[in-house]
């Protein structure tokens, strides 16, 4: 797929909600967490697939547990460069940091997104757009017992729009034996009537490096999150260290 004006849009996008989420600050704090990543897709016919991740958060470098999230779904293969997922997420936030939850909490979701992937020259462009149906149940005080405790389920929306760039660094393409460098940035925003003082969520921005495996792309990265409470005021800056695995092992034998 030729590179596109519209891949020039969506990076302005994300760079624009990016300088939003800066201008809106009130008070800080940095926050240094690590996250161990596995990022699976794996065909399982020739336009279907299965999406299956995982991904370890830690917070205080690693001595503390940040979030688990388990995220699954069923991609739908239009060609090499296409696809769309239906999937469903389930996430687990500890307190941790300055600005803790009062409350461990649960969040369940159901997602959908297109992933476009492109090339321009040497360069590899992913594009993708998620959206998200957040059914949370978030901590609140009870005045009668004098403690917090789970609330019923907030349902919120939530889209994502990421633009990422991977470049090779000893062969024209990403095959197996090559190292690369990739970047990207992700900017997420809440939309719909239980979203209060937030409306910019966070934003991402990666940057590493990786080596490409037979069973997928193994990377070491650092990731800046700017991640926006919901009251509006308080901000963290995680510091994130990042390993990941990203699998594109098929489940089925190609037909020759």
């Amino acid at each position: 797929m030729k590179f596109k004006a519209w891949h020039v849009i969506i990076f302005t996008c994300c760079i624009f909600f990016t300088k939003n989420i800066a201008s809106a600050q009130r008070q800080h704090t940095a926050n240094y967490n690590a996250w161990l990543v596995y990022n699976g897709t794996h065909k399982f016919s020739n336009k279907f697939g299965l999406h299956a991740e995982v991904q370890w958060r830690r917070a205080n470098v690693v001595s503390e547990p940040q979030q688990l999230l388990l995220r699954t779904g069923i991609n739908y293969h239009i060609n090499n460069q296409v696809y769309f997922t239906l999937g469903y997420c389930f996430v687990q936030t500890t307190p941790y940091g300055k600005f803790p939850v009062a409350l461990a909490f649960p969040e369940n979701r159901l997602w959908q997104q297109v992933q476009i992937k492109s090339q321009l020259g040497k360069v590899e462009f992913i594009n993708r757009i998620r959206v998200e149906q957040r059914f949370s149940k978030l901590p609140v005080y009870n005045l009668a017992l004098a403690k917090y405790e789970l609330a019923s389920t907030i349902f919120t929306n939530r889209a994502r729009f990421l633009v990422r760039a991977s470049v090779p660094l000893n062969n024209k393409t990403i095959a197996d034996k090559t190292f690369y460098a990739t970047a990207f940035n992700e900017a997420f925003i809440n939309y719909g009537k239980n979203v209060k003082q937030n409306l910019l969520d966070q934003n991402r921005t990666y940057i590493g490096l990786g080596y490409k495996l037979p069973i997928g792309r193994l990377e070491l990265g650092f990731v800046e999150q700017t991640l926006i409470k919901p009251d509006g005021l308080k901000i963290e800056d995680n510091h994130t260290f990042q390993v990941s695995l990203n699998s594109g092992v098929d489940f089925f034998k190609k037909k020759k």
